[in-house]
C-alpha cells in the first residue's frame, strides 16, 4: 500500500518568530523543522504500510528556499521518498492555494491513502486537508484517533466530544489524524544517515501545471491587513473571605454572564 503523508515545515517554535513588515506573513527564512503534529501522520503511514506487508510512504510538502530539513526528519523515521514544491511564487499562499499545490503533487504519487494532521501549529486553519480531498475527488475523514485498512477500505475511529464514531470509506481517501493516534518513533542513527541519500523530488509551480497568478499573494482570497500585540494581562482581584466570599464570587461570575 502506498501512503502519502502531507507535512509542513515550520520555523522552530522555540525561536522568536517575526512577520514580514510589508504583507504581515510569517517569515520562513533559515532552517525549518517538521511540524510536531505531522510526526503522528508519518508514524501512522509507516505502520499501515508495514501492516499491509508492502508499499511505501511518500512525504509531500510545500516550503520556501528548497528547504528539506523537516523532510529529512520524516525520511529518517522511515519514509521512502519526498516531494517538495518550492517556488517564490508561492509566497503568501492561503489555505486553498496550498491545497491546490499539494493536490497536484499528490497526484504524482498515486497513493492509496493520504494522511495529514488536523491542522498545522503555525496556521491553525484546519481546512487544507479537506480542500485537498475535494480537489482530488477523494472522500475525507477527519479527527482520526485510530486508523486501520483492509480489503480496500479504511476504517477510522473519528474523535468526537462524546467519544468516537466509526467511519468507513473506500480507498483512496484522505484522513486527518489527531495527536496521540500513535507514538511517533525517534529517528535512529542509521535512519538519519540513510535519509541523506533518499530522493527528494523538488518541483516548481510550473512543474505542476499551475499558473503563478493562481497561488501566492496574487491568488490569495484572504489578506492580513494589520497585526497588533495582544493586550497585556491585567492583575486579578483578591477576595478576602469575611463570610461573604461566595456571594462576591457569584457576583463576579454574573458580571461575566457566566451564571
Amino acid at each position: 500500500m502506498n501512503v502519502v503523508v502531507c507535512v509542513k515545515q515550520i520555523p522552530d517554535p522555540a525561536a522568536p518568530m517575526s512577520l514580514d513588515p510589508q504583507d504581515h506573513t510569517l517569515v520562513r527564512a533559515g532552517k525549518l523543522i517538521l511540524d510536531d503534529s505531522d510526526a503522528y501522520g508519518v508514524e501512522m503511514g509507516l505502520q499501515l504500510a508495514e501492516q499491509a506487508g508492502g508499499g511505501e510512504v511518500t512525504i509531500v510538502s510545500m516550503a520556501p528556499n528548497n528547504e528539506t530539513s523537516g523532510l529529512r526528519t520524516a525520511l529518517a523515521m522511515g519514509a521512502a521518498k519526498a516531494i517538495l514544491v518550492s517556488d517564490e511564487a508561492l509566497h503568501g499562499s492561503d489555505a486553498l492555494s496550498t491545497a491546490k499545490v499539494l493536490a497536484k503533487a499528490i497526484e504524482r504519487a498515486q497513493p492509496d491513502l493520504v494522511l495529514a494532521a488536523t491542522e498545522s501549529t503555525d496556521g491553525y486553519t484546519g481546512t487544507t486537508p479537506v480542500q485537498v480531498a475535494e480537489l482530488l475527488g477523494m472522500p475525507s475523514i477527519t479527527f482520526a484517533k485510530q486508523v486501520s485498512v483492509a480489503d480496500g477500505t479504511v476504517t477510522v475511529q473519528r474523535q468526537t466530544e462524546a467519544g468516537y464514531d466509526e467511519v468507513k470509506s473506500p480507498l483512496p481517501a484522505v484522513v486527518t489524524v489527531t495527536a496521540g493516534v500513535v507514538e511517533p518513533r525517534y529517528p535512529s542513527f542509521k535512519g538519519i544517515m540513510a535519509a541523506k541519500s533518499k530522493p527528494v523530488d523538488q518541483l516548481t509551480v510550473g512543474d505542476l501545471g499551475l499558473e503563478a497568478g493562481a497561488v501566492g499573494l496574487a491568488g490569495a482570497r484572504q489578506q492580513i491587513t494589520d497585526v497588533v500585540a495582544a493586550e497585556e494581562r491585567q492583575g486579578g482581584e483578591v477576595v478576602v473571605d469575611e463570610g461573604d466570599a461566595h456571594e462576591r464570587v457569584v457576583q463576579f461570575l454574573e458580571q461575566l454572564k457566566l451564571v
